[in-house]
């Protein structure tokens, strides 16, 4: 018998549409995969926010992008005006990329001030941020150490990676931040969870939410495992004019 349920795990899923060289195609069908499987959100190119919001109206699907995706160095004004936008197209929650250079020099002052513009757009808008490390090029160090200015801008997740990066998440940095992120930020694992089987070892950790591109077999692996029927899923009609 299993011990988890289906909705346990598809809650932690959040469906990635990152990739630059999908079509709009590609796009929408995504939106509608994570409808019918009922998954926790779509990440999209920020782009096709509106778009996708509209594509997951009246689901229990939310809408989500990124901000300074994937390298971090945008510059803290332009930050917060793509956070500005995000949340104007409907966006949920948004997936925000330190300044990773400024990690590396020690500019803690910088990386707070940067984080927290996002946060407080987000917050103010009674939306929710994910903000991402991108764990493969810090040391131990570093990742406590914006764990604990995470936690002290109450960030609602510290995330491991953009899944563009050299490496993904780890077992051994999911437990680091787990272990130093305060009452009330949770922790993604983006990179490297391709089954249900790891999902399943990155819940035992206390992982919340997990970025997946994966999904559909995730899910249809998940179901197979629970006794369900599986889904019918249509890719369905062609693209809108984005």
């Amino acid at each position: 018998m299993a011990d988890f349920t289906y909705s346990d795990v598809a809650k932690m899923i959040d469906h990635s549409l990152l990739n630059p060289t999908m079509t709009v195609q590609q796009l929408e069908e995504g939106c509608r995969l994570a409808v019918a499987y009922d998954v926790a959100s779509v990440c999209i190119l920020p782009y096709m926010m509106k778009r996708c919001t509209e594509l997951l109206a009246g689901s229990n699907v939310m809408p989500s992008t990124t901000i300074g995706f994937p390298h971090g160095g945008h510059t803290t004004d332009i930050k917060r005006a793509e956070a500005e936008r995000a949340v104007e197209d409907g966006c949920q929650e948004l997936d925000m990329v330190v300044n990773i250079s400024q990690v590396l020099s020690g500019k803690w002052d910088y990386v707070e001030r940067d984080i927290k513009a996002v946060i407080d757009i987000a917050h103010a808008a009674e939306r929710k941020v994910k903000v991402i490390f991108e764990n493969c090029y810090l040391n131990d160090e570093q990742k406590v150490k914006l764990c604990q200015i995470c936690t002290g801008l109450n960030a609602d997740w510290v995330k491991t990676s953009t899944g563009y990066g050299t490496g993904g998440a780890t077992m051994e940095d999911l437990k680091l931040m787990v272990e130093n992120s305060g009452d009330g930020v949770q922790v993604k694992a983006a990179g490297g969870v391709r089954d249900i089987d790891k999902l399943l070892e990155v819940r035992a950790l206390g992982v919340t939410r997990c970025g997946a591109s994966r999904t559909q077999s995730m899910m249809d692996d998940a179901r197979q495992r629970l006794g369900l029927e599986p889904i019918q899923f249509d890719a369905a009609p062609a693209a809108s004019g984005y």
